[in-house]
């Protein structure tokens, strides 16, 4: 069993994705897309991969699972597929960053390619979810995946900023050097955005140690990419054999 994304994720999931448990990752999907109404499509469950390769990621955001409603998940953690109106946890999301950087965010898409472009890698610890059902696939293998993922970018060398928003992203804090700038705060939900999440500064705390290390800032601003990688099309797909 093989995954091909079409960049240098490829050759560092090689081995993962020969162990048993990915092949029943493969398994499971292909019963739950037969038989229930599974998101992301699965040609977007890889996307944030595909944007984002091994060597070009500066930032790690960590979300649970893709959004359950119709039209909504794009494969990227947070956002939603072009013309889909914002989630509230996005909506908390912009109103932060224009707290924080003093960006405008009005009228602003929720696709947030833009970021992923600028080396923002949107990481949902699990990769799909079911129609109306959140969370229901985290058993399924996805968080052995993904936990693989972050430690893997958590000992790399050249320096990242990992932004953990919530319980289940700020569990995986352990898998991460201690050199790198992990920013850990309540999750965006207007559940608890109240209790830590607002004024918590992660977008400019993010841009100062970005460039501290010689990197160029994200502008939280651009959240559409103009156009797709050259690599996006045909690939991230799972392969038999």
């Amino acid at each position: 069993m093989n995954l091909e994304i079409g960049n240098d994720w490829d050759g560092i999931l090689a081995a993962e994705t020969d162990k048993p448990y990915f092949g029943k990752i493969a398994e499971f999907l292909e019963k739950e897309y037969r038989e229930y109404t599974v998101y992301p499509p699965r040609s977007l469950i890889f996307s944030a991969l595909k944007y984002v390769s091994y060597d070009s990621a500066k930032v790690v955001v960590v979300g649970q699972d893709p959004y359950i409603r119709p039209g909504q998940a794009n494969g990227l953690a947070f956002a939603v597929s072009e013309g889909v109106q914002l989630p509230p946890s996005l909506k908390n999301i912009y109103r932060e960053i224009e707290t924080d950087t003093g960006a405008d965010m009005s009228g602003k898409g929720g696709e947030l390619t833009g970021w992923a472009k600028q080396g923002v890698l949107l990481l949902n610890a699990t990769l799909t979810v079911r129609e109306g059902n959140s969370n229901v696939h985290a058993n399924c293998g996805w968080q052995e995946f993904t936990d693989f993922i972050i430690r893997t970018l958590g000992s790399r060398e050249k320096p990242l900023v990992f932004i953990l928003w919530g319980r289940n992203a700020r569990s995986k804090a352990p898998l991460i050097s201690p050199h790198h700038l992990i920013l850990e705060s309540a999750h965006p939900s207007p559940m608890s955005a109240h209790n830590g999440f607002f004024g918590s500064k992660p977008f400019s705390k993010t841009n100062e140690f970005l460039i501290r290390n010689g990197m160029t800032p994200i502008d939280w601003s651009e959240v559409k990419a103009t156009e797709l990688p050259s690599y996006y099309f045909g690939k991230g797909r799972i392969i038999r054999g």
